[in-house]
């Protein structure tokens, strides 16, 4: 009776103290791996620290390695670019080390992402072709940054060149973001890729004018001008027989800086000029012929049309009914 007491008892004892030996294993093992992930992640905290400090040491290193090269030293698009490029490479190598610290198998997300980016690759055509077209613009820099350019049909200067898009600002100060794949499919109009630029302006004169004399006013006003250059020297010549005036084209050099202001400060003296040598600028003229239904159309008498011409101010006959007889008669 006492023994077969005693043997349960045994059991239940023997069976508590292998509970706890489990659960002490188990706390045990807890307590290990708690521990090598603590360590773990206190190790990808530090790693991702560093990156961040080493980020941007490889940035300012890299920025002053490509200022010692005379090709990149004052050309901030590249140098940007060359920068954006090192600190991403730093963060991926980086992201790439705190994973493995933390026991991520890097090889299957690599595999993951690369399926990704090609699910992505084809979603994003348009994205990436802008990618491509910025590598491009970078590559043979048809612009930099500060240019004065024109891009579809939009005019400004060049804030800011990424992979994805040209920033521009205008005369007005608004900003210009136009996708890179529109602007290397595009005309690029650098309007200050050249050091000097040349200023074309087209005035019309009376055909009673001297146009000799119009030719030396125009020279001589744009010549005046101190940001207009000596040589290649301001000329001027007739360039159209318009109906209502001859067209005299005055052509002169400045700086590409200067050509804004200095354009609209000759086209003043020009008309200054002309005035104060009293040529005329004419404007389109017409006569009217007056008559009165009941009576008809007018014949159209050459003689009498003529000897109403003013020199220098051609003159028109404009009558419907006068055109239409002279029609019939044809």
């Amino acid at each position: 009776m006492t023994a077969s007491l005693v043997n349960p008892l045994d059991h239940a004892v023997a069976a508590g103290q292998k509970v706890v030996a489990m659960d002490a294993a188990m706390v045990a093992k807890l307590t290990d791996m708690a521990g090598d992930f603590a360590v773990s992640a206190t190790i990808a905290i530090i790693i991702l620290i560093a990156t961040l400090f080493a980020s941007r040491w490889a940035a300012a290193g890299t920025r002053r390695a490509l200022g010692r090269v005379r090709g990149f030293r004052h050309d901030p698009t590249v140098l940007s670019f060359a920068v954006q490029v090192v600190r991403v490479l730093v963060f991926l190598i980086g992201f790439i080390a705190v994973l493995q610290r933390l026991g991520v198998q890097t090889t299957s997300i690599i595999a993951v992402l690369g399926a990704a980016s090609l699910a992505v690759g084809l979603a994003l055509q348009g994205t990436l072709s802008n990618v491509a077209a910025g590598v491009m613009l970078l590559v043979l820099r048809p612009y930099r940054v500060g240019d004065l350019i024109n891009l579809s049909s939009n005019t400004g200067k060049v804030q800011r060149l990424d992979l994805f898009t040209t920033q521009l600002i205008d005369a007005n100060n608004v900003k210009i973001v136009i996708p890179n794949s529109k602007v290397f499919d595009g005309t690029i109009l650098n309007l200050s890729g050249q050091r000097t630029r040349r200023m074309e302006l087209k005035i019309g004169v009376g055909y009673g004018a001297n146009l000799s004399q119009v030719r030396d006013v125009l020279t001589e006003a744009a010549a005046a001008h101190e940001k207009v250059l000596p040589d290649p020297a301001p000329w001027a010549g007739v360039t159209n027989l318009l109906d209502s005036s001859v067209e005299v084209t005055l052509q002169a050099w400045t700086l590409s800086g200067d050509y804004w202001q200095a354009k609209a400060d000759v086209l003043q003296s020009a008309k200054e000029a002309l005035d104060d040598a009293r040529i005329e600028i004419p404007f389109p003229h017409q006569v009217a012929v007056p008559y009165t239904p009941d009576e008809g159309a007018p014949e159209y008498d050459e003689t009498a049309a003529a000897r109403r011409r003013k020199p220098g101010k051609p003159t028109y006959e404009t009558s419907a009914d006068t055109r239409g007889a002279d029609q019939s008669e044809g």
